[in-house]
């Protein structure tokens, strides 16, 4: 004879199904609370990073970050599309925006891995917010070449080759000077992403593909948050 019990009526009442409950409801929560810059300044929007930077008039520095997740299952007609063209992997992206500082004010939702870097910002509504905005710099990788044209100049990626085989030495020597300089200045949005990939969530994600458009955004207040924190020991 069977025992019955009351748990055998909840399968999903235990302690992993609560704790999962209440993950998911405190996730986009934490991602709609925006950033603190200084006091009384919230950001929450790409829109408003923007229209901080214009005002305040910072740099921005862009960049694609990746995060591993799980494969979809066999069968899946969208199975393909989370596969980067870059490291060959099942993979989110993610856009990492940060102030000349290196802080990170935003983080944007996920989109698959085969999803370039360009069409991701376009997809955010970048190039109308720098077409129509105020007037920054916005330094991204050669991965964004072409929004320059689009956003009025707001946008500096590093230089064109003009010689695609047989460059004169005096030209080669120009070009890795100008695109060391140009990287010397992006470097503050490689310190931001590493910032956020302490935590092991961005790093590689074990969950749910689709929580990763609030897993991101709600780990970047309290990066900001250790940052701030940072530069004010080290001062």
């Amino acid at each position: 004879m069977t025992r019955h019990t009351v748990a055998d009526e909840q399968p999903n009442s235990g302690p992993s199904c609560r704790t999962d409950r209440a993950v998911g409801e405190v996730r986009p929560l934490l991602a709609e609370r925006g950033c603190t810059i200084s006091p009384g300044v919230r950001l929450r929007t790409l829109a408003e990073v923007i229209d901080h930077l214009g005002a305040s008039g910072q740099t921005g520095i862009i960049d694609g970050t990746e995060i591993r997740v799980r494969r979809p299952a066999a069968g899946r007609k969208d199975r393909d599309k989370f596969i980067s063209g870059k490291n060959k992997q099942n993979a989110v992206k993610a856009m990492v925006l940060t102030a000349g500082a290196g802080r990170v004010p935003f983080c944007s939702p996920a989109r698959p891995g085969s999803c370039a870097d360009i069409t991701h910002a376009r997809q955010l509504g970048l190039v109308k917010l720098l077409a129509d905005g105020p007037a920054l710099e916005i330094l991204p990788d050669a991965g964004y070449q072409g929004l320059g044209a689009q956003t009025g100049g707001c946008v500096v990626t590093p230089p064109h080759r003009k010689f695609k085989k047989n460059a004169p030495d005096w030209y080669e020597e120009i070009h890795a000077r100008q695109r060391k300089a140009h990287c010397s200045r992006r470097i503050r949005v490689e310190h931001g992403i590493a910032h956020l990939r302490h935590w092991r969530a961005l790093a590689r994600h074990l969950g749910r593909r689709e929580h990763m458009s609030d897993t991101g955004p709600s780990h970047r207040r309290p990066a900001l948050h250790q940052q701030t924190q940072t530069s004010a020991r080290q001062i």
